[in-house]
């Protein structure tokens, strides 16, 4: 039951790449608008304080905020595309149509029962419009709740097939016609059923605004410790597009979550000053600043004659960390074979957040230094504070370097570069520490540029092993008929892998920021559905 209940989980956190990936790029289009509008910057380049620029940008960010007033679709789409397991384009248009019925369906039974509120003013009222229709204030719950349930339908009765003057009704036709009468029942019943849920997601918001910095720590830590399950991004999800991230009045239309309001507000010169919500994504502190302190001091405690190994291997994690925000390269170097670091590391990234949000730094910070620069330099010094979350981000860097360097030391943490003897220096798994390197290293050739996917494919147990493939910003997920085929050896000494998760049937293999390069090599050799991108 536990296994499939993690199953579950892994293919409902993959699925969610599929919307969640796509919002950043709607907020870096929106802070490039802002450049063009920004009237600090118009002052000290007046050239661009012309109608055409200023038109530009003035639509550039205003037309991509209207993604954020309707994430509700969004999910919708992105979720089912995400969970089908084939024909996800029919999947993805079938759940477009089931949004389009469950609006209309719960906006007619609202209005039977005479609780529908007055259209002009449905702040604090519990309803929203949505798509011009007026239903309960559902939010992205709505999406994701609907694109759960596309995706259960349609991999269940995808390949119903009917006979004679019937077969046009057949596959993803069907499918439609299963869903109309669910997702009928579904707004009658969640017509009774969401003002109580949204009472509840009203308390938890109260009781983590109670907790006040404890639970911005514990917000913190837990986003870090569940990296290695592939489930971290479940635990900053909700506050980044939900009312448990805050809910604001943005010129005129309201926004819940805070990647959501700070987006809205970027996009509105008559904002200031971002809300304090900015800080559920200030996660960025141990990307930029925190690791890379890690980082130099398992340089320092390095044996003598691993030192430069440990260099050329750590440096390019170092640089993809701090540019990129991508960490996982860094943080399995230590994740298995010194977890009492890994969890030093968790609390530090959760106790940075509770630093920012004492010194009531508002700079946006969820990854690297490239989207902190893009993000924060444009909105200036006073709507955002950013010069201080640079001199948190500096306090960091020496806090996790004295306290990574004590620790090795006073432990004796086989980090890399202090493995014995007979141990290589290098990046390892958990399996791959505990089987001892059985296996002799084969390293990859350093100006190989090709994707190594016969031997990817062969060391995850050959062709006919595999389920299904997907990926993340960093992990190529698989899902294996026989996981103990999995060759982790190879993987990482002769694929560039930096690391290998197992969890029952689901392996995912750390590639960092080529792995979009290694799925596509991979999907093509496999001849699956390259669409599948998360």
């Amino acid at each position: 039951m536990k296994q499939k209940v993690m199953d579950g989980l892994q293919r409902f956190s993959k699925a969610m790449f599929v919307p969640v990936l796509i919002l950043p790029i709607a907020g870096i289009l929106i802070a490039i608008g802002n450049i063009f509008t920004n009237q600090k910057l118009l002052e000290v380049v007046p050239f661009m304080n012309n109608p055409l620029t200023k038109g530009f940008g003035l639509i550039l960010s205003g037309s991509l905020v209207s993604i954020l007033t309707n994430l509700g679709v969004i999910f919708c789409v992105g979720l089912a595309v995400g969970l089908a397991k084939k024909k996800k384009a029919e999947a993805g248009f079938t759940a477009l149509l089931t949004f389009l019925v469950f609006i209309n369906a719960m906006n007619k039974f609202m209005e039977l029962r005479g609780i529908l509120s007055k259209a002009e003013n449905l702040q604090g009222t519990g309803q929203a419009s949505v798509l011009g229709v007026q239903i309960l204030d559902m939010g992205v719950f709505l999406g994701i709740i609907l694109g759960l349930t596309v995706g259960f339908i349609h991999n269940k009765f995808v390949d119903t097939e009917f006979r004679s003057a019937f077969q046009i009704y057949g596959g993803s036709r069907f499918v439609f016609i299963v869903l109309i009468p669910v997702t009928v029942m579904l707004a009658v019943l969640l017509t009774y059923v969401w003002p109580f849920i949204q009472m509840g997601i009203s308390s938890l918001g109260h009781v983590i605004n109670q907790t006040g910095n404890f639970g911005l720590f514990l917000y913190g830590s837990l986003e870090r410790l569940l990296i290695p399950t592939g489930l971290h991004h479940l635990i900053y999800t909700p506050f980044l597009y939900t009312s448990l991230g805050g809910v604001e009045e943005i010129g005129g239309h309201i926004f819940e979550g805070a990647r959501n309001i700070y987006y809205a507000e970027m996009a509105n010169p008559n904002i200031h000053l971002l809300s304090r919500s900015v800080i559920w994504d200030a996660r960025g502190i141990s990307k930029m600043f925190g690791l890379i302190g890690a980082c130099l001091a398992m340089y320092q405690m390095a044996k003598p004659e691993n030192k430069n190994k440990v260099k050329a291997i750590l440096i390019p994690a170092v640089v993809t960390s701090f540019l990129a925000g991508v960490t996982e390269p860094i943080e399995f170097s230590f994740m298995f074979i010194a977890p009492l670091l890994f969890v030093v590391h968790a609390a530090l990234s959760g106790l940075s957040m509770v630093v920012l949000n004492l010194l009531n730094v508002r700079a946006i910070g969820p990854n690297g230094f490239l989207d902190f620069l893009l993000y924060n330099v444009p909105l200036g010094v006073g709507k955002t504070h950013w010069p201080m979350y640079i001199v948190v981000g500096i306090m960091f860097f020496f806090i996790y370097y004295f306290t990574f360097r004590f620790l090795i030391g006073r432990f004796n943490l086989k980090t890399i570069g202090r493995e014995a003897d007979a141990e290589e220096t290098k990046l390892y798994s958990k399996a791959e520490y505990q089987e001892k390197k059985q296996a002799p290293p084969v390293s990859v050739p350093k100006g190989a540029t090709e994707v190594p996917v016969a031997t990817i494919i062969e060391a995850l147990g050959g062709a006919d092993n595999f389920e299904s493939v997907t990926n993340c910003y960093t992990r190529l997920r698989t899902v294996l008929k026989n996981p103990e085929l999995v060759n982790e050896t190879v993987l990482k000494n002769e694929t560039g892998a930096s690391g290998v998760i197992r969890k029952g049937n689901n392996v995912h293999v750390v590639y960092g920021l080529a792995v979009t390069k290694v799925r596509a090599a991979v999907d093509e050799a496999l001849g699956f559905d390259a669409a599948e991108v998360e």
